[in-house]
């Protein structure tokens, strides 16, 4: 049992809701955020209780999203009890079993196949009485902007000021109204497979989608198959991507054609991997959490690879060659990139 204020303050208040007077709380892996997971063990079964401080975490949005999810038949864990004044949660226990270690080439399509399924199901989410922010241009620029200050300035100590100034800026745009022109539905938002459980009975699972928003048709489908924590050959992602859109051609979604689904599956994964950069250089620099940086050189290169795609494009090429001429070496001079100079 972790011994500071909070953990105590979240011991008592479970077995005050669960009279349950000699529960122990037992830490459980946790995630980029500020919350802390504990598991309990009672007459009741297993819990997990999550420390979620209201200052910092979005609990009201959580639950909302719990029971959005749950009427549209996605497995969520259930809702065992919230205290919003104090920060604490009790939530049903999916156990330990994340989707990315079973991700094989033998089994990753069938897996692949479930996850779509539940982005499908996302994807035609009534979302009339649930409040969710939209992916605005503001929003999807704050985030790429993260590229900027926390991984060019913070993490590579290039002037962040000239950055912006830069193809950057143009490069910021571009991808931004492609995002903004896809069509707008549910999004997790931080769907990949760290954030997939797969139950006892080998269904699948969500957990982490109190970020979710309306936003781009694709920006869940690249976090699941342009995955920062695996990387699949890009033929494989090709053939996953076109079935998960006759999926959703089969859900009676209007979606653009193949060749155009494909690009907006690209271009959207130049957003996010773009965002990511910055958001693994902000764990390291502001919260001290250094397990990232051994991701970083997949994301480098997801981003590197779709920006060779587009060679003639006004706002991508540009940003490209500044790319490898000004980030790359010295990204290279990185300790977790492979082949770094001494």
């Amino acid at each position: 049992m972790v011994g500071d204020d909070r953990a105590l303050q979240l011991r008592d208040w479970y077995r005050g809701t669960f009279s349950e007077p000699q529960a122990e709380l037992v830490p459980v892996s946790g995630d980029a955020s500020f919350r802390r997971y504990f598991r309990v063990t009672g007459p009741g079964g297993r819990t997990i209780v999550v420390d979620s401080p209201p200052d910092k975490e979005k609990n009201h949005e959580f639950v909302a999203v719990t029971e959005l999810l749950q009427r549209q038949g996605v497995r969520v864990p259930e809702l065992r009890a919230v205290d919003f004044d104090g920060g604490f949660l009790a939530l049903e226990d999916f156990g330990d079993q994340l989707l990315l270690p079973l991700l094989t080439q033998t089994r990753a399509g069938d897996y692949y196949r479930q996850a779509c399924g539940l982005l499908e199901d996302l994807a035609v989410a009534d979302t009339t009485d649930v409040a969710l922010p939209t992916y605005d241009h503001t929003l999807l620029g704050t985030e790429m902007d993260l590229f900027c200050d926390w991984f060019c300035g913070g993490f590579l100590e290039l002037d962040s000021a000239a950055v912006h100034a830069g193809p950057y800026a143009a490069y910021r745009q571009a991808l931004c109204e492609r995002a903004l022109a896809q069509p707008r539905v549910l999004v997790h938002r931080d769907f990949h497979a760290r954030n997939i459980m797969v139950l006892d009975d080998g269904t699948l699972g969500v957990i982490d989608y109190q970020d979710a928003v309306l936003g781009p048709l694709t920006y869940d489908l690249v976090s699941l198959l342009k995955d920062c924590y695996v990387r699949w050959p890009d033929d494989s992602v090709r053939e996953w991507v076109l079935a998960h859109r006759e999926g959703l051609v089969q859900r009676g979604l209007a979606v653009a054609s193949p060749q155009a689904f494909l690009q907006d599956f690209h271009w959207m994964g130049l957003q996010r991997h773009t965002k990511v950069l910055g958001i693994f250089a902000r764990l390291l620099l502001r919260d001290g959490k250094d397990a990232y940086l051994a991701d970083l050189p997949r994301v480098v290169g997801y981003v590197r690879d779709a920006l060779r795609a587009w060679p003639d494009d006004p706002a991508v090429a540009p940003f490209a060659h500044w790319f490898e001429d000004e980030v790359m070496p010295r990204v290279k001079q990185q300790p977790w990139y492979p082949g770094a100079a001494a």
